[in-house]
């Protein structure tokens, strides 16, 4: 607002250039839903390294892919995930006591029960005392957690349960008096047993039921902010396959799909029936399994589902090229892969290629590498504008910006003056990415359009409180074909 004129003399205002940045969202943020032993259960677990992923999760386990997958995405290129376990409802947590203190371990299984609580009086005050979390109950020097200094008195900065709560990766604790617990060592489950419950794996009903409830409205993944690739190792289900097909459309996310293993060539084709419906773009399956060397099997070769290694060459590539290049080709190896379950022939690729299978294939030189970049909806026959991977993912990447991009806008006075604050602020992230070689043309008029006036926002629109931003790109369509024509020159030959 001007400031009041009051005075004779010089007034200095500062006025808004109307510039608001718009930047473009991270496109590799991974979503890993499978079985596991240990981890939370009420929450997705953001992980940097795999690192990480055994510190909440324990790390491998021969029972599930969930851990391999993981652990292939980081290894391919892969930097930012989430995990999300999904456990049988009637497993039960490890739990045990000492005095007036309790404890149970962080999350349901039987991965705990060989854990013990050490607890340590000080000399000088037998009022506090240290508490130790071992691996081992039976073993003292076995210590994976340290809490100094802990008080049973509620209103003191130490108390056992603000310190330990919500800090613990193993234990969380209760109390039921003030009285110090006494000095010795006590099995974590000295009052019950942690039960796995069922072991799940992706073919079981109740996993994918468990898999596809998780995305309900104020369910578990609801509450993630972002997430851009969906992957659960193994699940082959055409029927759940359909269904998070749609709840990937609604996060703006994409799925990557593991075809089922061992199957033939042949047989691949039958494999796509009830996964190519309307919401098919949003999802991309990869043929054939990949095997590799397991560390829990003492390096022998085991055939693991492709969905991991692909996620990571997704990562890779955004990084290196950016979300508009395709994630395949001689550049797209699979790190970590011995061989393939199949080794396919340039003939068996073109029976699977025109219909939207993304093959995998041991190239002379390049080894394992990703040869496809085909959506579900890739089939030739059906000729959708949503056939090629990079397409779809760059238009997921532009709608999730700008969708962050433009909050500012809601409840500004929509006319003239906001339209042209939209389009210098929407246009300038498109000139933006135009310069980094993510769209079509030779021209930014060429390559996209931002259209915010009159003709796209009426009178109508503005009595019920609507602005309507048109933005148009011309997308990059990856090169599946190479034609090389060679010509024998006729005629004599100069000697």
């Amino acid at each position: 607002m001007p400031a009041s004129l009051t005075y004779p003399g010089v007034y200095v205002q500062e006025a808004s250039s109307g510039v608001r940045t718009i930047t473009g969202v991270a496109t590799s943020i991974a979503l890993f839903i499978g079985w596991a032993a240990r981890g939370p259960v009420d929450r997705a677990v953001r992980i940097a390294s795999f690192a990480d992923y055994e510190r909440y999760y324990g790390g491998l386990d021969t029972r599930t892919y969930l851990g391999y997958a993981v652990q292939q995405f980081f290894d391919n290129g892969g930097s930012d995930a989430y995990v999300l376990r999904v456990a049988d409802a009637g497993a039960k947590t490890t739990k045990g006591s000492t005095g007036n203190l309790s404890f149970s371990a962080s999350s349901p299984g039987q991965w705990a029960n060989g854990y013990g609580i050490a607890i340590t009086l000080r000399a000088d005050d037998v009022t506090r005392f240290r508490l130790q979390v071992l691996s081992d109950s039976a073993d003292a020097t076995s210590v994976v957690e340290t809490f100094e200094n802990l008080s049973m008195t509620a209103t003191d900065p130490r108390f056992v349960k603000n310190v330990i709560n919500g800090r613990s990766l193993y234990i969380s604790a209760d109390t039921s008096g003030s009285t110090t617990p006494a000095a010795g060592t006590t099995p974590l489950k000295s009052v019950q047993a942690g039960t796995d419950g069922a072991q799940w794996s992706a073919a079981d009903a109740a996993f994918r039921t468990a898999v596809t409830a998780s995305f309900a409205t104020g369910g578990v993944i609801d509450r993630i902010d972002l997430f851009n690739l969906v992957c659960v190792p193994g699940l082959t289900d055409a029927g759940t396959i359909s269904t998070l097909q749609g709840k990937c459309k609604a996060r703006r996310a994409f799925l990557l799909v593991d075809a089922p293993e061992g199957t033939t060539v042949g047989n691949m084709p039958a494999a796509l029936t009830g996964m190519t419906g309307s919401d098919a773009s949003y999802a991309a399956i990869y043929y054939p399994w990949v095997r590799a060397p397991d560390p829990l099997r003492q390096g022998a070769l085991a055939s693991f589902p492709p969905c991991g290694y692909v996620a990571g060459v997704y990562a890779r590539t955004d990084g290196a090229r950016g979300v508009w290049k395709a994630p395949a080709g001689a550049d797209a190896s699979v790190n970590g892969a011995a061989s393939l379950e199949l080794s396919m022939s340039d003939a068996e690729n073109g029976q699977l290629n025109p219909l939207g299978i993304n093959c995998l294939r041991n190239l002379p030189v390049y080894g394992s590498v990703v040869w496809g970049a085909r959506t579900l909806q890739g089939n030739d026959a059906r000729a959708s504008e949503w056939k090629y991977i990079p397409v779809r993912r760059m238009a997921l990447f532009l709608e999730e910006s700008l969708y962050r991009g433009t909050q500012w806008v809601v409840f500004e006075p929509n006319d003239e003056p906001l339209w042209a604050q939209i389009r210098l602020n929407v246009g300038a992230f498109m000139q933006n990415l135009f310069r980094q070689g993510a769209f079509q043309g030779r021209s930014a008029r060429e390559a996209y359009f931002v259209k915010c006036d009159r003709e796209t926002t009426t009178q109508n629109d503005i009595n019920l409180g609507i602005v309507n931003i048109h933005v148009g790109f011309a997308p990059l369509k990856p090169a599946e074909f190479v034609v090389i024509r060679l010509q024998q020159i006729a005629g004599d030959i100069a000697v």
